[in-house]
């Protein structure tokens, strides 16, 4: 063989393998969350503090590859975001947006009018007159600052109680049901744009369900603008049934609004005493150290792995189901490392209910879910 045809030889043995690679780089950057759902709903996930400071190249690079929507998990709630009466602090809420703009991806913020994690300057205004100017510069000042950034505003969060009625809170106390009215009308006129939610948990529950019917045909009687419920989906292994989840998307889409699923994680962990819900408050300390109530304390075993898999995969095969009404899907956390139900509602145990382990390796839950778009 001459040099010429070696030449030429090793040219197009170069091509082809140039070729090779590209095509499987985008292989490969197709094979994820957000580009195998991105004809069907957003694919999110919460994040914290230290994230949002992007402490953790290894976290970022995950973030970026995997998720095309965040929201914080606590950095916009009203004791961090507005501490006192006159002092705001945007510190970490700037970076959270710049962040998402960064990334190119769909903004959450979370959350504008919630009874927990409050300011204590505003958990004993008794007035409903100062209450209600309280909330008016709050949203004002928040919703105005990130005006066409933040892309969906949780208006109101856990306003109810398990049977559809009201909850006991201060706001509720002072101004009865007219404050979450009033929020959803502030947050509009802050910022017309902006998709606004009512979010909660349990929202699968029939008794649960009618009541945020009633909340939102309410909102729009008096023609205030409502754009989606957002279903918290702290659910379990066992429960709840896709029958009832079910029940929730339709009954919702039917009131003329999208569906979010705005905080999606699945417990691994026994939950003997029959614990329901998402309540922050709620604690369990007389079961801490008890090793049946942490059975996965250094890893999920393959059986766990196999469970958690098909969880989700029914989980994701509804959604697809009902993806014309579904906008969103929200993980709470990146990852196993980082979940609140470590340490809620009994402190110090393990939790595995994400879809990447604790080193930022997919699980066997992962590939269940983007199985179902092959």
């Amino acid at each position: 063989m001459t040099n010429k045809l070696y030449k030429l030889f090793f040219t197009l043995i170069a091509v082809i393998a140039f070729f090779n690679c590209n095509n499987n780089t985008k292989k490969e950057d197709s094979t994820t969350l957000k580009e195998s759902f991105k004809n069907d709903f957003l694919i999110g996930t919460a994040l914290s503090n230290l994230q949002i400071n992007q402490t953790d190249s290894q976290l970022a690079s995950l973030l970026k590859k995997e998720f095309n929507a965040i929201t914080p998990e606590n950095d916009m709630k009203w004791e961090q975001i507005h501490p006192q009466k006159d002092t705001f602090y945007f510190d970490v809420a700037d970076k959270y947006v710049e962040l998402g703009e960064k990334y190119n991806m769909h903004i959450v913020g979370h959350t504008l009018v919630w009874h927990s994690q409050l300011a204590p300057w505003m958990q004993n205004v008794k007035d409903s007159i100062t209450l209600a100017n309280n909330i008016e510069n709050h949203i004002n000042t928040i919703v105005k600052r990130y005006k066409g950034r933040i892309e969906t505003w949780d208006v109101v969060n856990e306003a109810l109680n398990e049977d559809g009625s009201f909850r006991t809170s201060n706001f509720h106390e002072v101004m009865g049901d007219s404050f979450i009215a009033h929020a959803f009308k502030l947050a509009a006129a802050a910022d017309p744009d902006a998709k606004l939610v009512y979010n909660d948990y349990n929202l699968w529950k029939p008794e649960k369900r009618a009541g945020v019917v009633k909340l939102v045909k309410n909102l729009q009687a008096q023609g205030i603008k409502i754009d989606g419920v957002g279903m918290q989906a702290h659910w379990s292994l066992e429960g709840p049934s896709i029958k009832d989840i079910e029940n929730s998307i339709i009954a919702y889409s039917n009131l003329g609004v999208k569906v979010s699923f705005t905080e999606l994680d699945v417990t691994v962990l026994p939950n003997p005493w029959d614990l329901d819900g998402a309540a922050v408050e709620q604690s369990y300390e007389q079961f801490e150290g008890d090793p049946k109530m942490n059975p996965y304390p250094v890893k999920l075993t393959d059986s766990g792995q196999t469970q958690l898999a098909k969880r989700y995969e029914d989980i994701f095969n509804l959604f697809l189901k009902h993806k014309d009404k579904i906008d969103r899907v929200t993980f709470w956390g990146v990852n196993d490392g980082q979940t609140w139900l470590n340490n809620w509602p009994i402190n110090g145990r393990t939790n595995h209910p994400l879809l990447f382990d604790r080193n930022f390796e997919p699980k066997k839950a992962y590939n269940s879910v983007l199985a179902l778009k092959k």
